[in-house]
């Protein structure tokens, strides 16, 4: 049976998966702090499914038109479009990026052509994780197991990061495939679904996860052990911006090197966005703005 969890995972698969990409057609006023930016167009590109780019997207957004930029949100469903969109130019900053580890192959190959703004946050990492009732303690306790989980390892997007590390590096480095297990791609909202029923029905399941990320509060479930460092170290999730960016939006680029959010801090605003209001992330940022505003003047100061 679905409960209040899913209710929210059903509205914030379905948040995830409209179109939100949004022209914020703000013009310059009498109040405008900077009189003459209100033409400037700042692009934010994220991939939707990925809520820590969701979030942050949302929250620069509303800050940025404050200030009299205009802002477009334009959603790309796998991290190569992007980097590639980013590295063009057709893509102004990457608000959430996984530069250090998950993206590093990305960033082997367009780094030239990207600036690095810095890390919002410090402590980021891709996981794998089973109901905190498992027997599992580690990956490697996955071999001699496929049979009790239909050799599935629930996953995510085929594009993400999370994916390819998986596939690549645990599966090989730990022998899963010659036990049987495959990585099982779908979608984000759908891995969360199957989470949602197995918990419920007090089944057994292997996810692919990261932190941060407000399901690892929402659902009674807890990482598996990685003693081969297979899914890499903690990383920082960074602004990533197009060659030029700090020179055509200084002030900009400023803020965005400026910007870091806590545990605590980063929870309430994804939680804000993604459980409390799946509908209207605007309204979950304008929400966590007003319990957080010395953030947002902290910026600027």
């Amino acid at each position: 049976m679905i409960g209040t969890t899913g209710k929210r995972i059903g509205a914030a698969a379905a948040a995830l998966t409209l179109t939100l990409s949004v022209t914020a057609c703000a013009s310059a006023d009498e109040s405008n702090p900077n009189p003459g930016e209100g033409d400037k167009t700042i692009t934010l590109g994220i991939i939707p499914s990925w809520t820590d780019g969701l979030s942050t997207a949302y929250l620069w957004k509303n800050i940025l038109e404050k200030d009299g930029y205009t802002v477009e949100i334009e959603e790309i469903n796998d991290a190569a479009p992007l980097y590639t969109g980013l590295a063009e130019g057709d893509i102004d900053v990457y608000p959430s990026a996984w530069p250090e580890v998950t993206h590093k192959s990305y960033m082997d190959e367009y780094g030239d052509d990207i600036e690095d703004l810095g890390a919002y946050y410090d402590d980021a990492k891709l996981t794998m994780a089973v109901p905190e009732d498992s027997d599992l303690q580690s990956i490697e306790d996955l071999v001699g197991k496929s049979a009790d989980y239909d050799g599935k390892i629930v996953g995510i997007e085929a594009g993400a990061g999370l994916t390819k590390a998986v596939q690549e590096q645990v599966i090989p480095q730990y022998g899963l495939d010659e036990d049987g297990w495959e990585l099982q791609t779908s979608s984000t909202p759908a891995m969360l679904n199957a989470l949602e029923e197995a918990v419920d029905a007090k089944e057994d399941i292997v996810v692919t996860l990261w932190r941060p990320f407000w399901a690892n509060n929402e659902f009674p479930v807890r990482d598996l052990e990685d003693p081969k460092g297979a899914l890499g170290e903690a990383e920082g999730l960074h602004e990533l911006a197009t060659v030029g960016f700090s020179e055509e939006f200084p002030e900009v680029a400023e803020m965005m090197s400026k910007a870091k959010l806590d545990d605590e801090q980063y929870g309430t605003l994804e939680d804000q966005v993604v459980n409390e209001n799946p509908d209207d992330p605007a309204a979950g940022v304008e929400a966590w703005i007003a319990d957080n505003q010395d953030w947002v003047d902290s910026l600027t100061s």
